[in-house]
């Protein structure tokens, strides 16, 4: 079959043709000879900054191991998640993720096949290695403490290989947080959680409440720069952005990279911990968990971080999954799923808040 002339970008699925997936899965050294004869588009996750798909391919001829599907990543449908979007700048960094980071990390991503951006608009595609029949976790229901195990394992190889590289600071699209953009998020904020309150009031727990209206008139405290050592940091790791069920090698993979930073490695352990797992096995079981990242984190190359440097991090980030909850629930498209997951972290989070005594790390 001979290649057409191909539109130059394809951001939505409804755009996609059998000669541009040819040839962009050939780029890629997928399909050898072979060409994509007809394709089926199923929806696929649960993500609320892009929409993702399930790309069947029938092949001609079939075979010599090219993949029968593929995960096509979108530009979001909604207009709220798009503008969220170009603000955020999360298409831009999950794209540039993918392109610049993920190739030097040990942590099992999907592979990606072709990526594209337009960072004006927001408007993007991946075309990622389906991981199927891994499944992902549900946040809602959190996790068991096997898969938290699991899940600090890998996130102990996104940290501890570029811990406290200086060259990172060099990726403008993942050292994000310059004293203006920290500003904004220190005057919205408060005004995003009078909206969470106003939203959910009937839903929202005494603790949560009590929480927040001790938090976010402090948030520009939580805001301020301190000493710890950055690394990658996923910034939204949850079972819900985790694919459980892969081969014993490599039983789980992380996925939804649209909020990588540059940060402290401490503030996705906290935000995992208190918002993956229920309150109480997260209560039962929190020291045996982080003393397990750290083993991890050795071998993985990090040493001079001891087991109270964690601890005292761990406690001062308890409120990140707070602030994600709040920020994410009134700043994307709103979903009955969304709710349940928002007010099911906020809860958790909370609670973590308070365990943690993290408001007196804040004078409060």
């Amino acid at each position: 079959m001979g290649i057409r002339a191909l539109p130059e970008r394809v951001w939505r699925p409804e755009e996609l043709t059998v000669d541009w997936l040819t040839a962009r899965l050939r780029s890629a050294g997928l399909l050898g000879a072979a060409s994509v004869r007809r394709f089926t588009v199923e929806p696929v996750g649960t993500g609320q900054m892009g929409d993702s798909f399930r790309l069947r391919l029938e092949l001609d001829p079939p075979g010599d191991g090219a993949p029968t599907s593929i995960v096509g990543k979108f530009t979001a449908a909604d207009e709220q998640s798009r503008s969220t979007g170009v603000s955020m700048r999360t298409a831009e960094v999950e794209v540039r993720f993918y392109q610049q980071v993920a190739p030097t990390l040990p942590a099992r991503t999907a592979a990606c096949y072709y990526a594209e951006v337009d960072p004006a608009t927001a408007r993007f595609v991946l075309l990622l290695e389906d991981l199927a029949p891994r499944t992902p976790g549900d946040q809602v229901a959190g996790c068991s403490l096997d898969e938290a195990a699991l899940a600090l394992e890998e996130l102990a190889k996104v940290h501890a290989p570029r811990w406290g590289d200086r060259s990172l600071e060099q990726l403008e699209w993942l050292n994000r947080r310059d004293p203006q953009s920290v500003e904004a998020l220190v005057a919205i904020f408060p005004h995003l959680w009078t909206g969470f309150v106003d939203r959910y009031g009937q839903r929202l727990s005494e603790q949560v409440v009590r929480v927040g209206d001790a938090f976010f008139p402090r948030f520009g405290q939580y805001m301020q720069p301190s000493s710890e050592p950055c690394t990658v940091q996923h910034a939204d790791y949850r079972v819900d952005n985790l694919l459980f069920g892969g081969p014993a090698e490599e039983p789980l993979a992380i996925v939804d990279w649209q909020t990588v930073t540059l940060g402290p490695g401490a503030a996705d352990v906290a935000y995992f911990m208190g918002g993956s797992l229920p309150v109480e096995d997260r209560r039962r079981n929190e020291a045996e968990l982080l003393h397990h990242y750290l083993e991890v984190a050795a071998v993985h190359g990090l040493r001079a971080y001891s087991f109270d440097d964690l601890w005292l991090d761990y406690r001062r980030h308890a409120y990140s999954g707070l602030v994600m909850a709040v920020g994410a629930a009134m700043m994307v498209a709103r979903t009955d799923r969304g709710d349940d997951m928002f007010l099911a972290m906020a809860q958790r989070h909370a609670a973590h808040v308070e365990d943690m005594d993290a408001l007196s790390l804040l004078g409060c």
